[in-house]
Parts: structure tokens; C-alpha cells; sequence
């Protein structure tokens, strides 16, 4: 199986050097880059492309979300996980509508880090628990849109697992509440996302919400 590439956009020295060391010496995955700055990404990420990039967001010149912003366009296959200490909504809505695919805070543990780089890999959109609850709160005071004919199309089971999502669970652990296979789980949610015209777990739970 072929290593996933990543690299790593962060201005702390100690923070980037141990997102790399995780990184090196895990299998399955190869450092591509690091940036320290936003205008280092800028030139780097470019010319490494890596498909996954973890993107710290308070950058000092040119922010994450700036840079996600402008290299998404370019570069619509590179997918960037905001990795950051910051939880305030307007940053994660900023950092989702430029383009971030994931939003994961920076006291995650190593073992979750690299679970969410595999997440995003395989076309999921990995979140803490913490950042997810933000979002589902944002939309907690609007009614459930059951009368959504994209929300009809769903079975059952489908519905279920979207209301997983909606909570902030990952596929592992919707996988052990239903007592099905991750990979079920994923095909079940490639199925919502299809029947939803949606293209990832934010705009499927706005969906869900009634947005």
C-alpha cells in the first residue's frame, strides 16, 4: 500500500518537529514538507504537493486560512486538516469554507492524529470531538429538516449513521455502535453523501439541520 504524503505548516519549532517525528515514524505515511510560515507554504507546497497538509491557522504573516484559501484552487486534489489550538466558531467556519477538508485541535493524540490523516486519505472529513460539537450547536436551534426530500431518499440505516455524524462520531466508533464493519460504514456514508449532493461531513450535517 502506498504511503500517504504530508506535509506539516507550522510556526512553533517544537510543534512542527514533533508533528514530523510522528509523521516519519509511522507506517504508512512519508513527510513530503515542512513550512514554518505561510509564505514558506506558499512556495513549498506547490512544488512537493502532498495530499494531505496539516495546516496550523495563526501563522504570523499570511494565516492558514489564507493559505488554504489560495492553494485550493490551484490545487483542488490537496486536501489541508487545520491542526490548531483555536476552537472559536468563526475560525472554523473560515477555515471550511476555504477549503479545509478536517479541523482537528492540537492536544490530539498522536494515535488520533494519524487516524484522522487516514480519515481524510479515504475521503472522510475528520474532526475533534470538541470542534464537531461546535458545529452541530450552531445549527441545534433549527429544527431537524425531516421534511428535506434529499433526507426521504435515505434508508434507515443511512439516517442513522448521518445522525452519528451529526454528533462528532468517527467511523471506528459508529462502526462499534452498529456492530458493522468501518468499511461498511464508510460505503454508507459515500451512499448519503451521493444522495445528498453533498461533499463532506460539514455540508451533510448542514443538510441534516435543515440549512
Amino acid at each position: 500500500m502506498k504511503n500517504i504524503p504530508v506535509a506539516i505548516v507550522e510556526d512553533n519549532n517544537d510543534i512542527r518537529q514533533a508533528l514530523a517525528d510522528i509523521i516519519e515514524l509511522a507506517d504508512g505515511y512519508e513527510l513530503a514538507c515542512t513550512c514554518n510560515n505561510g509564505e514558506d507554504a506558499l512556495i513549498k507546497l506547490p512544488i512537493f504537493q502532498p495530499h494531505i497538509v496539516l495546516m496550523d491557522i495563526n501563522l504570523g504573516g499570511i494565516n492558514g486560512i489564507e493559505v488554504v484559501r489560495e492553494l485550493k484552487t490551484a490545487f483542488p486534489d490537496m486536501l489541508f486538516m487545520m491542526c490548531t489550538i483555536y476552537e472559536e466558531d468563526d475560525k472554523i467556519f473560515d477555515a471550511l469554507s476555504a477549503g479545509a477538508s478536517g479541523y482537528i485541535i492540537k492536544k490530539t493524540t498522536p494515535a488520533k492524529l494519524l487516524e484522522a490523516i487516514k480519515e481524510l486519505n479515504e475521503g472522510g472529513a475528520p474532526m475533534s470531538s470538541q470542534i464537531a460539537r461546535k458545529i452541530v450547536s450552531t445549527f441545534q436551534s433549527k429544527p431537524l429538516a425531516v421534511a428535506n426530500n434529499s433526507l426521504d431518499n435515505l434508508s434507515k440505516r443511512e439516517l442513522e449513521i448521518l445522525e452519528m455524524l451529526a454528533t462528532g462520531l468517527v467511523y471506528k466508533e459508529i462502526s462499534a455502535k452498529l456492530f458493522i464493519s468501518s468499511e461498511t460504514v464508510r460505503k454508507h456514508v459515500y451512499n448519503v453523501y451521493h444522495k445528498l449532493h453533498v461533499n463532506n461531513r460539514v455540508e451533510a450535517v448542514n443538510k441534516f439541520y435543515g440549512r
